[in-house]
């Protein structure tokens, strides 16, 4: 497998620890899931998905969730043959935030956290206008072959360095902090990417990419987050925000 290491780190954020663990282990309890803290209330967390319903998140350019998208087992769930699909993304836009979620994908398959998602019909789709955190099988997906491909990174970006992504079938825990355009991104606990938007070094970045012709990619700080249909099923739960 090719090497990029375009950038690499560790470091764990202090809220989110035990869930970490936990989920890698796979005890978080059913009264655990999509649920907030006494602790996390009062940090200013708020959950973007009840557990229970799609309520607050629509298809990019449509009016409600694709059918596609059910919710099973306390996660939001995609299946491709199970109708309408296409990128599930929040009713609400964020900006200066900390975005906390669990992921699991199915065996050989991809998806995706796109976020600063400018939804308008004059961009076909929502990674047009927003980056991704990328969420892939690490052993068996297609879309393997580089280290800016792996599971947590900022894709075609910036690369992970090492896989740090549970097998598929099993929960990962992602993390995405943006403030004043610094983007950090984690998963299980690893830092993958740190990196400030419209920096320098975001500039050598974007033009070593396949998005460097994109007139509006990564142009809006501020946007709506967006969980990709890439034509594979795919699980996510415990999903949190925090304005900053």
């Amino acid at each position: 497998m090719k090497r990029l290491f375009k950038m690499a780190g560790t470091g764990y954020p202090v809220l989110g620890m035990a869930l970490v663990v936990a989920a890698s282990a796979g005890t978080v309890t059913a009264q655990e899931l999509n649920t907030l803290s006494k602790k996390e209330k009062k940090q200013g967390w708020t959950l973007l998905f009840d557990g229970e319903t799609t309520n607050g998140w629509h298809t990019y350019l449509k009016d409600e969730a694709g059918a596609a998208w059910t919710v099973s087992e306390g996660a939001l769930a995609f299946d491709p043959e199970a109708g309408e699909g296409g990128d599930l993304v929040t009713d609400g836009e964020y900006e200066n935030y900390e975005l906390s979620l669990e992921w699991k994908i199915s065996e050989g398959g991809n998806s995706g956290v796109i976020f600063n998602v400018h939804e308008d019909p004059e961009y076909g789709a929502t990674y047009v206008t927003g980056p991704e955190m990328q969420v892939l099988d690490n052993e068996k997906a297609h879309d393997n072959k580089e280290d800016d491909h792996l599971a947590g990174s900022l894709y075609d970006m910036v690369a992970v360095g090492r896989d740090v992504a549970n097998p598929a079938g099993e929960w990962n825990q992602a993390r995405l902090r943006l403030k004043d355009a610094h983007l950090t991104l984690w998963l299980n606990g690893t830092k993958t990417a740190d990196v400030t938007i419209g920096s320098e070094e975001w500039k050598e970045l974007l033009a070593a990419s396949k998005f460097k012709d994109w007139e509006h990619f990564a142009t809006y700080l501020k946007g709506r987050i967006a969980l990709q249909d890439h034509g594979n099923k795919v699980w996510y739960r415990n999903i949190k925000i925090r304005e900053l």
